[in-house]
């Protein structure tokens, strides 16, 4: 049976009073497994450039992985991707997991200077950008012609000297199949689809694995979500609340869906003290039952 895993969002905020680093040495202390960052760098609101402020992480760490949840594949060239990935993983001791995403938001990708695609032509830069990635780690003069992305006779030295697992934040049927084909995780999130769906979408990345000829437990799924333990907290549709107890079976709910990995998004003034409670009063139950 694959080992559960839990790991928690840090914002990327650069606002005064919030210290990221600060929350994922203790998310370390707490026993998580990894620490996430989303990747919004356009914006009034002060934030980090997120590779940056997790290769900062896992400096000031030593234990905890870190992930990128998701890196808009529209923001950055692939190639500089990969270079970035395997820098940050070779420099934190194999502790980095590249998740990567489409790019929801034409807003920010335009505010940037990129070209807004259609969603199809999204999809199709994806899996090509995933290609070029591959490839720049593990091809030498490695030269790939796309619609989207292409690159030419690219030497990228060092390469990762283990492979860096690569997540996609998907939905769609044409995503999901993408998934199944290329990824190493899926994680989605919590109330961006009803839940009753998810058992399809999961089913649509596992025929799109096996007919790539890749088994579908080579596919971790790992759900994002927003949790609280909180007797007195309402029950919403897209967040895990209630006391430590309810907080656990809705988890364990979760967990029959077929997903292994959970990331933890707290918010508040008291999500330190929120993420504490999770580590002391849920985690322990988790991890006995698997």
């Amino acid at each position: 049976m694959t080992e559960l895993i839990f790991g928690v969002g840090v914002p990327a905020s650069a606002a005064p009073g919030d210290d990221p680093v600060s929350m994922a040495q203790h998310a370390e202390r707490l026993g998580y497994d990894f620490v996430s960052a989303a990747d919004h760098p356009a914006g009034a609101s002060p934030s980090y450039e997120t590779t940056i402020m997790l290769t900062w992480i896992a400096a000031q760490t030593s234990r905890i992985k870190v992930a990128s949840r998701v890196l808009a594949v529209p923001f950055r060239r692939p190639a500089m991707v990969a270079k970035l990935a395997a820098s940050l993983d070779l420099l934190s001791g194999g502790r980095f997991i590249l998740g990567l995403g489409a790019g929801y938001s034409d807003q920010e990708i335009a505010a940037l200077g990129a070209p807004v695609l259609s969603p199809a032509e999204k999809i199709d830069g994806l899996a090509e950008a995933i290609q070029v990635i591959r490839g720049a780690w593990t091809h030498p003069g490695y030269t790939q012609r796309g619609r989207h992305h292409s690159v030419g006779d690219l030497e990228m030295e060092p390469k990762p000297t283990s492979p860096i697992p690569v997540w996609l934040g998907t939905f769609g049927p044409r995503a999901l199949a993408v998934t199944g084909k290329l990824a190493d995780g899926w994680i989605p999130s919590l109330g961006y689809k009803p839940l009753d769906e998810f058992p399809a979408m999961r089913r649509r990345i596992d025929a799109a694995a096996e007919a790539a000829g890749r088994r579908p437990d080579q596919i971790r799924g790992i759900l994002n979500l927003s949790i609280r333990i909180d007797p007195d907290a309402q029950p919403q549709p897209d967040a895990v609340t209630g006391s430590a107890k309810q907080v656990v079976n809705q988890l364990r709910d979760l967990r029959g869906l077929g997903f292994t990995g959970f990331n933890f998004i707290l918010s508040g003034p008291d999500r330190i003290a929120n993420m504490e409670q999770i580590a002391e009063e849920a985690l322990p139950a988790l991890r006995s039952t698997g």
